[in-house]
């Protein structure tokens, strides 16, 4: 029993050691996902549109954030809400224009914040006209997509090539008539997939890419990158045999063959290449992220190699997948260590709490928990990707099985569209109080309001203490050379975890409670420094409040509060310098690796620094 307690309270360092040049500008500030269907409604149709956005630029400007990520805008039947794409190179009406979006671009760029699009590689629309003259044979386009021969059985009766199964349930094969062959869908029927074993196909979406960084786009979110090729054997995946699974639900199979394929990731360090020929012209990078739910390992690939390079970062899903309102502080401790050990070297972090495809963040860990959840985000190493909504704590709106729009939930039927329904974390944005929370003058959106807007919008927080001035207090704080380049210092004792960042004689501290029983923390053995120690940011349920100097041997943590700390006393004006500006040379070269730290040791007993220094984790 001993042995385990000195085990929960591990110390851990990770230094991040980063090149005298400069940080470049996707690793200084904050990527803000913007879902243009719940954002704003401009025209009211009940649907958000570019204009919406461009309206409310001023308020993503007010925010801090260095880029916004835009979900698909691109002309679409939406079957899957643009993630089906008919026309790569086309606004959807939908949206706007392409006037309207160069409206958009405009007004974000004059203030300073960069434009990422979401490009959809993995599959088209079947209403391309790509699809159409593949479905007809017309050379070139024959082999544009992934098709395959039936097979047959004793009686005569056709069958897909292989039982290969789609995300969004069922066969991921569908008959086309005009073919007299299969076509591969991993996702909607609607949505066959691209054959990147075709070297036209990498050209056209490589010139996809280089018409709208022509445009002035300053790079791409893309999407589901794991899937872009598949065995071409065509050989039955095995079971998986989770408990439970339907026979055409997903999880029912081992994806061995049609997730990871070692070709995926050449597309990807294909992409790159444009993006970076593009930063010489430009004179600032043109960045790339991807997508993909895999294990961590497999995360790390797309990073590139010791000759190549790839996204500048895939999406960190750790906290998504692994940590719950259940999770003690040990749990986020390991979780944070996994991903800074996984990371190559000279590769460069990020985190991610929620996005348009999971349930929000306030919803899986509480509204509570939400300012302490953006201190952990926030104070760590890398880059903060949030989604729009999170900063002021919106949560799941209900969707009943009447008003379900997401394909995923209405093919898992009315039984089970609860489970697979992605609508929840995309209903609209909740501006203010008044008809459809601002979102559109329509009182009919196309997905419901959550019926908490009246008192949870943001405009009730604009004046106030709140999540989203906590939010935007800590945004600030990634401007800061401590938070840009010191090192980071990781401790868990049950279910306190602190996150500590350090450059020369200034430090920040984050001191969170995970868990669900007030406590009181001992902070002051594990502050580097003797002197004044001052609350920079706190969360709403903290007993310490902003420009306190509270006893730190002995600090108050109610249920899932959390406080920053910080013994920087030049805060104001650091605060009020601009942000890191990039050169064409000042890509970061960081580099993280773990340690036991004889720095803190002198803090703490023996023991704990024999396991540090062991990295005998638990």
């Amino acid at each position: 029993m001993e042995g385990a307690t000195l085990r929960r309270s591990l110390l851990v360092m990770l230094e991040l050691v980063v090149a005298a040049s400069a940080l470049d500008w996707w690793q200084t500030g904050v990527i803000y996902q913007i879902y243009p269907r719940s954002f704003k409604d401009s025209d009211g149709d009940g649907v958000g549109d570019l204009n919406g956005i461009t309206q409310e630029v001023d308020y993503v400007a007010g925010l801090g954030v260095g880029a916004v990520w835009l979900s698909p805008i691109f002309q679409s039947p939406m079957a899957d809400f643009g993630y089906d794409v008919s026309d790569y190179r086309a606004i959807d009406p939908l949206f706007g224009t392409m006037d309207d979006f160069l409206d958009l671009l405009t007004a974000f760029h004059e203030r300073g914040i960069k434009v990422l699009l979401d490009l959809v590689p993995n599959h088209t629309s079947d209403e391309h006209e790509w699809f159409g003259k593949s479905a007809e044979g017309e050379e070139p386009f024959t082999d544009y997509y992934v098709w395959a021969e039936a097979k047959w059985d004793q009686n005569g009766t056709r069958l897909p090539p292989c039982n290969w199964l789609s995300a969004f349930g069922g066969s991921a094969w569908t008959w086309n008539e005009r073919r007299q062959k299969y076509y591969l869908h991993q996702y909607h029927r609607k949505q066959p997939d691209l054959n990147y074993r075709n070297p036209l196909v990498l050209q056209e979406l490589n010139d996809v890419i280089r018409f709208w960084l022509n445009l002035g786009v300053d790079g791409f979110r893309v999407d589901t990158v794991a899937t872009l090729l598949e065995d071409d054997r065509f050989l039955d995946e095995p079971r998986s045999f989770w408990e439970g699974v339907p026979a055409d639900d997903y999880q029912y199979l081992n994806h061995i063959y049609t997730t990871d394929q070692p070709g995926s990731y050449d597309v990807i360090y294909e992409f790159r290449g444009v993006l970076d020929l593009y930063r010489e012209l430009s004179n600032y990078s043109k960045f790339m992220t991807v997508e993909a739910y895999t294990s961590l390992e497999n995360t790390m690939r797309w990073y590139g190699n010791e000759t190549i390079r790839g996204a500048h970062f895939p999406f960190n899903f750790i906290i998504l997948e692994e940590i719950n309102q259940g999770s003690n502080a040990s749990d986020w401790s390991q979780a944070i260590q996994d991903w800074y050990k996984a990371m190559p070297d000279g590769c460069w972090a990020n985190w991610v709490i929620g996005n348009h495809d999971n349930h929000r963040a306030a919803t899986r860990f509480g509204r509570d928990f939400m300012d302490s959840l953006h201190m952990i985000q926030f104070i760590l190493p890398g880059t903060v990707v949030t989604y729009m909504g999170d900063e002021i704590a919106m949560q799941d709106a209900y969707v009943s099985w009447s008003e379900t729009a997401d394909p995923q939930g209405l093919n898992a039927g009315k039984e089970r569209f609860e489970e697979k329904s992605r609508d929840p974390e995309r209903s609209p944005f909740q501006w203010n109080s008044s008809v459809s929370a601002g979102f559109s003058s329509n009182s009919t959106t196309w997905l419901p309001v959550n019926a908490d807007f009246w008192d949870s919008n943001a405009a009730a927080q604009a004046d106030t203490k709140s999540h989203l001035s906590v939010f935007k207090s800590l945004l600030a704080l990634k401007r800061l050379p401590v938070l840009q380049q010191g090192s980071l210092r990781l401790w868990s004792e049950g279910d306190v975890l602190v996150i500590a960042r350090d450059l020369e004689q200034v430090s920040y501290v984050a001191v969170v409670n995970v868990g669900h029983f007030q406590t009181t923390f001992n902070l002051s053995r594990l502050l580097p420094l003797p002197g004044q120690w001052r609350v920079y940011a706190s969360s709403l349920n903290c007993e310490h409040q902003e420009g306190q100097l509270p006893q730190v041997e002995s600090l108050i943590l109610r249920p899932k509060a959390g406080l920053v700390l910080s013994n920087d006393t030049s805060i104001e004006t650091q605060l009020e310098r601009p942000p890191t500006q990039s050169s064409p040379s000042s890509s970061a070269a960081a580099t993280i690796f773990l340690r036991g730290s004889s720095y803190a040791a002198s803090y703490l007993f023996p023991a704990l620094f024999f396991f540090a220094t062991k990295w005998n984790f638990s």
